[in-house]
């Protein structure tokens, strides 16, 4: 996705990017690269507030839901191996975590 026109900040970097920037996740410097983006690029503009209202919706139709305890815990475990480098196999949601 692109207008055509060159930027400072690829569009493929800004759309590989933008669930951080949809969550805050990101350096002030980023953010403000993105913004400019989104500027001066309206297919980008779009996407964003495409996946932004789509954020939105889910916030708003599954927010008050509780997380089950045993699938957080597994959401949790599968971040730490992540981080420490160790190898995540593939994991339905619903199947056992792999013990440790």
């Amino acid at each position: 996705m692109s207008c055509g026109h060159p930027h400072e900040t690829d569009c493929s970097e800004v759309l590989d990017h933008l669930y951080e920037y949809l969550d805050n996740e990101m350096s002030a410097d980023s953010c403000a690269k993105f913004k400019e983006h989104f500027e001066e690029c309206h297919p980008c503009l779009e996407k964003y507030g495409l996946e932004q209202a789509v954020k939105n919706l889910v916030k708003r139709c599954c927010g008050s839901d509780d997380v089950p305890t045993d699938l957080r815990s597994k959401v949790l475990m599968r971040i730490e191996m992540i981080r420490s480098g160790q190898a995540v196999p593939e994991l339905d949601a619903f199947t056992e975590a792999p013990s440790a």
